[in-house]
């Protein structure tokens, strides 16, 4: 039963990450957009972090890319008076209660049901299976 309130409560937590998620790249140039609207100089953000701009002007970059990581965002993040937030949620729109369900059902159903090779529990009875759950 734990479980189950576990996963409705962060279903209702990432509920707007969820919704971000159905934009094809929600978060392309997050950064440079920040930076913008907020009016924050290059050179104050690197200032505060203590890099170069052109070291800023590549960490931007290496956002758009993905190959960012989440210490040089925050740093960012904190440079422009912000902090980051991150997410993650099922693909397609759906719950991570659905996601949890389907994959529940894959294991009792056993992977003929499925179509999906190599799914944990096969050879079990559907007894054993669903007794984890």
């Amino acid at each position: 039963m734990e479980r189950k309130v576990l996963l409705r409560k962060l279903d209702k937590e990432m509920r707007h990450y969820r919704l971000a998620a159905r934009e094809e790249n929600p978060t392309n140039e997050l950064l440079r957009t920040l930076r913008k609207v907020l009016r924050v100089p290059m050179k104050e953000i690197a200032g505060k972090m203590g890099i170069v701009e052109s070291t800023l002007f590549q960490l931007e970059g290496r956002e758009g890319t993905g190959s960012i990581t989440l210490g040089s965002l925050g740093r960012i993040a904190e440079a422009m008076g912000c902090k980051v937030v991150y997410g993650v949620v099922p693909l397609n729109g759906k719950t991570l209660e659905e996601l949890a369900e389907e994959r529940m059902w894959r294991d009792v159903l056993g992977s003929g049901a499925s179509g999906v090779s190599g799914v944990s529990g096969v050879g079990k009875t559907a007894s054993q299976r669903v007794s984890k759950w």
